[in-house]
């Protein structure tokens, strides 16, 4: 009997030891609740000496499931991981819901990165790492205003969106600004364009 108690604490030891952790981002808003059929994909933040690195553990992934990416906040945007490209299933990234107490997904299986700046042709939205203003062609304006502000323009044809995302900033803040601005998914029939420089 002590023989199996002493199995049992060892391999209770050795369980918690491999545990590792996941600084979710957090949010105020909850996009997605719930979702099923998924499988997890998890992406840790690492660092060797002056460098950050993204250690990606896709062992839990099934390819005909929808899949949730958990990424740790501290990440930058310069370091991204593709998604899957299965028709039926959605990709989704996880975050904190702060105020429900939760953990939420948005999705982003219609978004295509681009690791370049944008030439042009469309109404370009610059987000700079840690800043509350964005600058939209050349207007500074909150971040929080820009819905209302595009939204309120009486355009004969809708422009395309382009959104444009500082390279360095963190995942955290790129998804509180996704979260912020997901109403400008709707105001054209295509996703607004997504560059990472």
């Amino acid at each position: 009997m002590m023989r199996y108690l002493s199995l049992i604490v060892l391999f209770f030891f050795i369980s918690c030891v491999n545990k590792e952790d996941i600084l979710l981002p957090k949010s105020d808003t909850t996009i997605v609740s719930d979702i099923e059929d998924h499988s997890p994909i998890y992406i840790f933040f690492r660092t060797n000496g002056k460098d950050t690195l993204a250690e990606v553990n896709r062992k839990n992934s099934i390819i005909t499931t929808n899949w949730i990416f958990n990424i740790d906040k501290r990440l930058p945007l310069g370091i991204k991981e593709k998604a899957h490209k299965n028709e039926k299933a959605e990709n989704y990234y996880s975050y904190a819901d702060s105020i429900g107490k939760n953990m939420a997904f948005i999705p982003f299986t219609k978004v295509f990165y681009k690791m370049a700046k944008p030439l042009s042709g469309g109404l370009i939205l610059n987000f700079k790492k840690n800043t509350e203003s964005i600058l939209i062609d050349n207007l500074i304006m909150k971040t929080n205003e820009v819905v209302d502000y595009i939204y309120g323009i009486n355009y004969a044809v809708n422009p395309k969106i382009i959104l444009v995302f500082d390279k360095n900033m963190s995942f955290e803040e790129y998804l509180q600004i996704k979260i912020l601005i997901k109403e400008l998914d709707t105001f054209n029939k295509e996703m607004p364009q997504e560059f990472i420089f």
